[in-house]
C-alpha cells in the first residue's frame, strides 16, 4: 500500500511525502515566485524541477528524471494563470529499495524508471496542497514484463534486472495518458496489454478485473482497485484536519 502525507514541510508553499514499493520521496513546491529575467516566459509560468538522490550527488540519471517530471507538470499546471513567474519543485528521494542479491556495499545501477512513479505522485500531491491552479491530477504506476511475458506490477529490484522490459505510465483523472516511458524489448501487442493493465490500476477504467490474469503480481488486491483513491484519501484527510482546526478556532 502507498503511504502519503500532505504538507509535512511548514516553510514550503506546498509539500507531500509518498512511499510505495520501497521508494520514499518528499516533495516541496514554492510558487509562484519571482523568476530570473533569462528564464522569464512572457505568457506563462516557468517550471523548475530538482531531483536529489537518496545518496551522493545527482548526475545524468537525475537530469533525465527532472526532464520527464517537468514536462509532465507543464501539462498539469495552468501556467497561463501566472505569467512571468516561477513554480519550483524540489524532490528528495529519502529511501530506495535494496537489491538483496548484492553482497557488496556499493550501490548497483538500476533502471532510471523505477523511481519515476514515486516522483510523479509526490509532485502532484505537493501541488494539490498549494494554491497553484491545475487542470487535472495524475496517477502513475510501474509495470515490468518478465522473461515469460508475464506482467509484474511494482516489481522488485531483482525482478527489474531480470525483466525483458519495464514501463512507467501515468494517467490524468480523466483517464488520458500523460506519461509513457519504456525500456527493453517488447512488441506492440505486449505494450497494449501493459497499457490496459496500467490504466486499470491507475484509473480503474473498464470497471472489470478481466486484465488481472497475470500470475506474477506484486500488489495487494486493495492496491489494484484504483491508485486515484490514494490521492483522494490524502486530500480528504487534509481537508478534514483543516475543518477541525477552523471549528476549534470558531
Amino acid at each position: 500500500m502507498a503511504n502519503t502525507t500532505l504538507s509535512p514541510l511548514h516553510r514550503a508553499d506546498g509539500s507531500a511525502t509518498y512511499a510505495k514499493n520501497g521508494y520514499s520521496v518528499i516533495a516541496a513546491v514554492n510558487g509562484p515566485i519571482e523568476v530570473q529575467r533569462r528564464d522569464e516566459l512572457p505568457e506563462e509560468a516557468a517550471v523548475d524541477v530538482a531531483v536529489r538522490p537518496a545518496a551522493g550527488v545527482g548526475g545524468l540519471r537525475e537530469r533525465h528524471l527532472e526532464s520527464i517530471v517537468q514536462n509532465t507538470l507543464r501539462h498539469v499546471i495552468l501556467l497561463s494563470a501566472h505569467p512571468r513567474t516561477l513554480i519550483q519543485f524540489t524532490l528528495q528521494v529519502i529511501t530506495s529499495p535494496e537489491d538483496e542479491s548484492v553482497t557488496g556495499s556499493l550501490p548497483q545501477p538500476t533502471s532510471n524508471l523505477s523511481v519515476l512513479p514515486a516522483l510523479l505522485q509526490a509532485s502532484i500531491l505537493a501541488l494539490v496542497s498549494t494554491s497553484v491552479p491545475i487542470s487535472t491530477t495524475l496517477t502513475a504506476t510501474l509495470v515490468a514484463v518478465n522473461s515469460n511475458s508475464t506482467l509484474v506490477i511494482d516489481p522488485s529490484v531483482q525482478q527489474i534486472k531480470l525483466a525483458s522490459s519495464i514501463h512507467v505510465l501515468a494517467f490524468s483523472s480523466r483517464g488520458d495518458l500523460l506519461v509513457v516511458e519504456s525500456e527493453g524489448d517488447f512488441t506492440i501487442d505486449k505494450w497494449e496489454e501493459v497499457h490496459q493493465r496500467a490504466k486499470l490500476i491507475c484509473h480503474g477504467d473498464e470497471g472489470d478485473e478481466s486484465e488481472s490474469e497475470s500470475e506474477d503480481v506484486s500488489m495487494d488486491s486493495d492496491d489494484v482497485s484504483k491508485l486515484e483513491n490514494v490521492l483522494k484519501e490524502a486530500v480528504e484527510t487534509k481537508m478534514a484536519k483543516e475543518q477541525r482546526w477552523k471549528a476549534s478556532m470558531g
